[in-house]
């Protein structure tokens, strides 16, 4: 019995992969840059905040770099864009007003606030995601939703583009007590879905995704069209890059080979 891995299939990736994918019994799915664009949801909330408190606006390019560790980083980083150079992308402990500040706490509730009124209006489901969804379904995988997000805004933009109905489980930023890069909420995840993490698959777009998965024991994908702070995702520690979760059909090939 022979079983088609996904080095068999996928072009799109520099290394060689050994994943049986008939030992796969969940997936656990990153949500902002690998399901839905939600780039110009964040700048729309951003702009509106900075607005309200009086500080400049910050760019699409900007935002795109901060998104995927969660509401409180983008907030901090655009309340902090006057007082750091563009060129620094870790600011440390340079920052004007940080986590613990007044201003900040009150910047953070007019951003969810704001964002709460946008959520879904400016984003788009990246083609070729249904696709995958449905193929990772017919495999029989149990899937969860994880992402940095806050979760009750997580629920609302899967329920508002259709998506939910294809998950388990779904888990915001706000559910465990770390976030992604953290393996932790991996590892809750794995819990939740009753799996060990060598069975589960993580799929992202970021580094933050594949370092949380490598770290809990998890293979991961990467697409390559997401996010990833600016940086190329093929950088992160991923078993294999696509262009489109609709390069899933692999795993539909390996279950026909059993």
């Amino acid at each position: 019995m022979q079983h088609q891995t996904i080095a068999d299939a996928n072009a799109n990736t520099d290394t060689d992969v050994n994943i049986d994918v008939a030992s796969l019994d969940a997936a656990i799915i990153d949500l902002d840059g690998t399901m839905i664009d939600t780039l110009d949801d964040f700048v729309a909330a951003l702009s509106l905040t900075l607005v309200d408190l009086s500080l400049p606006p910050v760019t699409r390019a900007e935002v795109a770099r901060w998104i995927g560790k969660g509401s409180a980083h983008l907030v901090k980083m655009a309340v902090n864009r006057p007082y750091v150079p563009v060129d620094i992308e870790q600011f440390a402990t340079i920052f004007e007003y940080d986590e613990d500040s007044s201003f900040f706490q009150s910047a953070l509730a007019r951003y969810q606030m704001h964002y709460r009124q946008v959520n879904g209006l400016y984003s788009n489901v990246y083609a070729g995601v249904v696709q995958g969804l449905e193929q990772l379904h017919a495999l029989g995988l149990t899937l969860a939703c994880l992402t940095n997000k806050p979760g009750v805004f997580a629920v609302e933009l899967l329920k508002a583009k259709g998506l939910a109905r294809y998950f388990e489980h779904v888990f915001g930023g706000d559910a465990f007590e770390r976030q992604k890069p953290d393996p932790l909420p991996v590892l809750k995840t794995c819990d939740a879905l009753r799996t060990v993490p060598a069975r589960t698959l993580v799929i992202g777009d970021s580094a933050n995704d594949a370092m949380a998965a490598h770290a809990a024991g998890c293979p991961v994908m990467l697409v390559t069209y997401g996010y990833n702070h600016g940086l190329p995702v093929t950088r992160g520690p991923a078993l294999a890059c696509v262009d489109s979760l609709a390069a899933l059909p692999l795993l539909k090939r390996a279950q026909r080979l059993t």
